[in-house]
């Protein structure tokens, strides 16, 4: 009989319960927004704010409502604005050119490679007028970013780093969200830090995070703001500066202390799960695992891996059979938006752009998720039933097998 997966792919781990324990404090004295505080009292957010400063390295940190807030937080501080041309990778999720276009920016799109990275190639030609670039690790890949920072730093062009799946992450140790001008981090549900939705922003830059902040909501309270530059640099802006409240609230804040806390003993029963996926889709024939340079420390919450020439009707087989077996499949293939899965030709908010490489990528582009509910042998069982499923697909001995909606 064929083995069968039972577990979830949506279920993450319960909040731990130092976690739990510090929200129903927050919960049972009510001072929930970041300034209500009593007399000598620090702000939950404020602290959190502190130990993502430390754990980065970076000089300033702000929590704010989502890592889509973040990167939209950071265009606006340095000055990007209605009209401007930002560039993007062509894979990455709606949130990040929706944040170039909710500025009234208009996202234009770099090809990715066949390691899921931005085309540094094509970043390349593509520099000249650019206002600034956010570069999007998708998925967790980082590319060579000492020769991308070269480029972006010659051509005076700032970087703003969505690392929404590289929290913990670095290449050639310098930590991802260390490299550009600002790094932008989510604390959605399916991230590595889980306060349901949330975000944080960190930059050495006091000008621009003495904006962000303002920009967050801090009306006239940024000296509770602890991991932020001094109040001169405020001085400079803060009657000029628009109220684009978004602030994280001290329970979101509570929640998430916790589990920074443990993120990198996190960090590796990711990677763990991860390597025994890897190793045993190693070699299958049809399938083209993704390879990790040296430089890079990856954090692996997810799986991908490539269907290279695959018809989209064979893809869709493999999909279905491995539903049936109860795995998860996500494919960057579908015409149409699939739950939290869409591409560049779905963002009809920007311009319609020719990406040829990176829609033959996205066509045969399986992802996974790999929440910590899973063990070890989960993941070995997991990656038998795949490569068992391909290999039916991709040698013609799979019978038709009704097709099964992709999950969100």
């Amino acid at each position: 009989m064929s083995e069968r997966f039972t577990g979830s792919f949506t279920q993450q781990e319960p909040i731990p319960e130092a976690g739990i324990e510090a929200a129903l404090k927050v919960l049972r004295h009510g001072r929930l927004h970041r300034y209500n505080t009593a007399p000598d009292e620090i702000a939950e957010t404020a602290l959190l704010e502190e130990e993502f400063a430390a754990f980065t390295g970076a000089k300033y940190c702000l929590a704010v409502a989502s890592g889509g807030y973040a990167i939209g937080c950071a265009l606006r501080a340095i000055g990007v604005g209605p009209g401007d041309r930002v560039l993007t990778n062509a894979f990455t999720l709606a949130p990040v050119p929706g944040a170039i276009a909710a500025v009234g920016s208009a996202p234009a799109f770099v090809e990715t490679t066949e390691n899921l990275t931005i085309d540094i190639d094509d970043l390349a030609a593509k520099l000249p007028g650019a206002k600034a670039l956010v570069l999007s690790h998708m998925r967790g890949h980082i590319c060579d970013m000492d020769r991308l920072m070269a480029l972006c730093d010659a051509a005076g062009v700032p970087v703003i780093e969505d690392c929404a799946h590289t929290m913990g992450a670095a290449w050639r140790q310098t930590p991802s969200g260390r490299h550009g001008i600002a790094g932008c981090y989510s604390t959605q549900t399916y991230k590595h830090m889980n306060s349901g939705e949330g975000g944080l922003l960190v930059s050495d830059d006091p000008d621009l995070m003495a904006r962000a902040t303002i920009l967050s909501g801090s009306y006239m309270l940024y000296t509770r703001h602890r991991a932020a530059p001094g109040p001169e640099a405020f001085e400079k802006v803060k009657y000029v500066t628009p109220n684009v409240s978004g602030r994280m609230d001290n329970l979101r804040a509570a929640i998430l202390r916790p589990q920074l806390a443990d993120l990198p003993a996190q960090c590796a029963r990711w990677n763990a799960l991860y390597q025994v996926l890897e190793a045993g889709l190693a070699d299958t024939p049809g399938l083209r695992l993704i390879p990790r340079p040296a430089e890079e420390h990856y954090v692996a919450s997810s799986f991908q891996f490539l269907l290279p020439g695959w018809s989209g009707d064979r893809v869709r087989a493999l999909i279905a059979r491995a539903a049936a077996r109860g795995v998860e499949l996500k494919w960057f293939g579908h015409a149409e938006p699939t739950g939290f899965t869409s591409r560049h030709d779905s963002w009809r908010y920007a311009e319609a752009q020719s990406l040829p490489n990176t829609d033959r990528i996205l066509a045969g582009l399986i992802d996974m998720r790999l929440p910590l509910t899973f063990s070890t042998d989960d993941a070995a069982l997991i990656a038998r039933i795949i490569r068992a499923e391909v290999l039916a697909v991709h040698q013609g001995e799979a019978g038709p097998v009704e097709a099964v909606p992709a999950a969100d």
